[in-house]
């Protein structure tokens, strides 16, 4: 496998420009790649088949040698290798090879995209089903498991998780008594929001996890809110209608053959003068293929959509964009936050699941935390409506509505209003 070695050097020679980067073959070889700057990071490779394996499908096959050990870095940190070989952002594209497998990853592509009912159901229990113990090590008190926002840059994840809520519900323009409808209800967290700080007079929620599910009726029942319900449902099978829809962190799990579907759906369910907010994963480039160790791993089913792809499928609905916002690296900063604490939570994850799982949880998250950071990987927030005269002409209505939550969440006593509310002001206001 020489040749493989060979070709697997260069293109890490033309990757890694700068720092301090070495490999450590399995025959006692070492490779010296960067300028020598900062901090040194050594990998590790364990046998001869490695280097052919990654350059026949680096996407896939980097992260399935890491979880078989045998890849490995041996100095430093995942992420700190991960972040030399994204340096170039989405430059680095032009060295990975990406002809040698883009036919198989079209394949795969149009596999993946058909997410019918039972596919979206079963793609669903293979990541959000698996033991809430598990989340619990990593995510916020609330289980927010989306971007955050970072209002201001020394906010805590619960801070930033409850920012991200409060931003929404602005935008969603939500009053006393609304009926809202939360797609991907997720573990309750926002619909309980919209609840008690939003004042909704009604809240539906709905999901295709059991766990997911059991938890979010579990709370609703414990703060004794008959007005909130979170239902076992696909968006597919809706009836009825409503003031406001939301969707956050759902829509990925879609696929683009679904998005037509998804949003002549939405607008059928939104009333007249509703508003929709839909916060979504995408990227800013032209449409193309999702990480195929991503999709093979984690996220089954899933789909990134670049920005024409989503407004394609709005104009055929008859939905129209009142508001677009491109949120630049608050997910990459919510996931440092994540991967931090699931390190240093790492045994309780070893107790649950086992080697394998854990390191593939590291891949997981020091990928998507540079990617988000590096490449052309952001989150948008879509304001849809029916009619052009729902939403206000300027936006200077979203910061007086974030100050009227603040003080609504203040009031509740929430732990993540500790802040003073001068403080928060300054932060919302920008002055």
């Amino acid at each position: 496998m020489v040749w493989a070695e060979n070709i697997l050097r260069g293109l890490l020679n033309k990757l890694v420009t700068r720092g301090s980067f070495e490999v450590e073959l399995y025959n006692g070889t070492r490779w010296t790649f960067g300028d020598g700057s900062g901090k040194r990071v050594v990998a590790r490779i364990a046998d001869r088949g490695v280097a052919s394996e990654l350059i026949r499908d680096p996407e896939v096959r980097f992260g399935e040698l890491y979880m078989d050990g045998r890849l490995d870095v041996v100095e430093g940190t995942l992420y700190e290798l991960v972040e030399l070989l994204l340096q170039h952002g989405v430059g680095m594209r032009q060295f990975t090879g990406r002809k040698l497998f883009l036919m198989a990853r079209k394949i795969r592509h149009l596999l993946v995209g058909r997410n019918t009912l039972l596919r979206s159901r079963r793609n669903v229990v293979h990541h959000y089903d698996l033991n809430a113990a598990f989340y619990d090590l990593f995510l916020d008190s609330d289980r927010q498991y989306s971007c955050a926002y970072y209002a201001a840059p020394d906010m805590t994840l619960e801070e930033a998780q409850r920012a991200k809520c409060r931003h929404l519900a602005a935008k969603l323009l939500i009053d006393p008594g609304m009926s809202v409808l939360d797609i991907g209800s997720g573990w309750g967290g926002l619909g309980l929001y919209l609840a008690e700080a939003g004042k909704a007079g009604r809240v539906k929620g709905i999901t295709l996890s059991d766990e997911q599910l059991a938890i979010a009726k579990k709370r609703a029942a414990d703060k004794g809110y008959d007005h909130v319900k979170f239902e076992l449902e696909d968006y597919r099978n809706m009836r009825g209608t409503f003031d406001r829809i939301i969707s956050v962190g759902m829509f990925e799990h879609v696929g683009p053959q679904n998005y037509d579907t998804f949003f002549r759906k939405a607008a059928d369910l939104l009333a007249d003068d509703g508003v929709f907010m839909l916060h979504t994963i995408g990227h800013t480039s032209t449409p193309g293929l999702t990480n195929g160790w991503i999709t093979k791993y984690i996220f089954p089913g899933g789909h990134l959509p670049a920005l024409s792809e989503v407004v394609t499928a709005v104009e055929k609905s008859g939905l129209m964009m009142a508001d677009v916002e491109v949120l630049r690296h608050h997910y990459a900063d919510t996931l440092r936050e994540w991967r931090s604490r699931f390190m240093a939570r790492r045994d309780k994850a070893l107790a649950l699941y086992d080697e394998r799982f854990c390191r593939m949880w590291e891949c997981y998250l020091a990928l998507c935390e540079a990617a988000f950071r590096f490449l052309d990987v952001v989150v948008y927030q879509f304001q849809l409506t029916h009619r052009n005269d729902v939403v206000p002409i300027t936006r200077d209505y979203i910061a007086r509505r974030e100050a009227e939550l603040f003080a609504r969440e203040k009031a509740l006593g929430e732990p993540t209003a500790a802040r003073s509310w001068r403080d928060m002001a300054t932060v919302i206001t920008g002055g």
